[in-house]
């Protein structure tokens, strides 16, 4: 187990009604005006955006709005939010609804008392320092930006998709009301699903030995997804399973998991060129990478594979092929994206992917200094585009 330092100071207030306690939060950390930051009208037909200004008022704080977050969110929203708030002295950003509109409003609370451009955070030209008190509504089991200490941003003009980690980017407070996720529609709790287990995967899979600890705590949370996420597909309301499933998402990526080892994170860097180029829902975009993913890199150390596979999905172990047992946990896991109605692979992904893209995505592709990505076995150019290809019609 590696040194490590861990640090979650977010107050997570969690249960039926705790929405209506958001004045009461603000008020307690130092709010007196708030920016509101929404995506599109789910917030306004649910009643929650009421329910948030009445609690708000009722406090006695005033606020302003900027709706208009979404998938993928972007930096010119992000502009408008920071203008939005020196203009009207903006001291507080609250951001209700799902990760789009958390992650942004992370970036706006950044942008506001920085003098040069927020992008630069994006870019690693500089690192946040004062960032405006942030706290969230989330009603959407995901991204877990609600807990993380990062958040990810589109650049419009040229479809460069990057994520700046810090840890004044962990919210205050989080409100987490399952019951806001009832009305969300299959495709997009199943995106969800798939985003939580994939930041699990992404710090399961290391080069770290003597990890038990985290390693039954990743297990543990991705057993409890691939139990719960089929329910609340079949029955939206059943509080109890969404309440597994958002609490799941949450602890998926506050990095519980993560202390102590090595984390990869390279399938998220190459998913962030196809949500940037083809605006699809990133969720689904690490489903549809994730098993050509794994194939690529199971002769890098396949007991890894094999244990996920036998401790998660109930394969039988063959020791004397762990291979083999690696490559049916591969399956096991593919044909559970495929069960709760998720791509396997970059063509069911969005049929507008195209082979002749695979050049363009490969080279804007994240690099470390080094020039390749991930940790676990880092991908040179040559990986890169082995997965992409792979990943184009990947079949069991």
């Amino acid at each position: 187990m590696l040194n490590f330092t861990f640090k979650s100071p977010t107050e997570f207030v969690f249960g039926r009604g705790t929405e209506d306690q958001v004045g009461d939060l603000v008020k307690k950390y130092g709010g007196t005006k708030v920016l509101i930051h929404y995506g599109g009208g789910s917030v306004m037909r649910s009643g929650l955006y009421g329910r948030t200004v009445a609690s708000l008022e009722k406090a006695g704080l005033s606020h302003v709005s900027l709706g208009g977050a979404k998938p993928n969110p972007v930096d010119s929203l992000v502009y408008a939010g920071i203008e939005l708030c020196r203009k009207e002295k903006v001291d507080f950003i609250l951001g209700i609804g799902g990760g789009s509109a958390i992650d942004s409003g992370k970036a706006i609370a950044a942008g506001v008392p920085y003098e040069g451009d927020f992008w630069d955070f994006y870019s690693n030209k500089a690192k946040p320092g004062e960032v405006l008190p942030h706290g969230c509504i989330i009603t959407l089991p995901a991204t877990g930006t609600e807990g993380s200490d990062s958040t990810v941003i589109t650049r419009e003009s040229d479809m460069l998709k990057r994520g700046m980690s810090a840890e004044c980017n962990r919210p205050l407070f989080a409100i987490m009301n399952p019951e806001l996720t009832f009305t969300l529609p299959p495709y997009q709790t199943a995106c969800g699903v798939a985003d939580m287990m994939s930041h699990i995967l992404e710090r399961y899979f290391t080069n770290t030995r003597n990890v038990e600890v985290t390693d039954r705590i990743a297990e543990a949370l991705l057993m409890t997804i691939v139990r719960n996420g089929p329910i609340v597909l079949r029955e939206p309301e059943n509080y109890d399973a969404r309440a597994e499933i958002l609490w799941a998402g949450m602890l998926a990526h506050n990095n519980i998991c993560g202390t102590g080892r090595e984390h990869d994170f390279s399938v998220h860097q190459l998913e962030h060129e196809l949500s940037a180029m083809y605006d699809v829902a990133h969720g689904a975009g690490l489903a549809a990478l994730t098993p050509a993913w794994i194939g690529h890199q199971i002769p890098h150390n396949p007991m890894r594979f094999a244990q996920l596979a036998v401790r998660v999905f109930g394969c039988p172990m063959n020791f004397e092929d762990p291979t083999s047992t690696a490559r049916d946990g591969q399956s096991k896991l593919a044909a559970f994206f495929r069960s709760i109605g998720m791509p396997v692979n970059l063509q069911e992904l969005d049929e507008r992917i195209k082979k002749d893209d695979i050049p363009a995505l490969t080279a804007k592709v994240k690099r470390k200094p080094d020039g390749k990505v991930g940790w676990f076995r880092p991908l040179a150019d040559a990986d890169i585009v082995a997965i992409y290809e792979s990943a184009f019609d990947w079949k069991d």
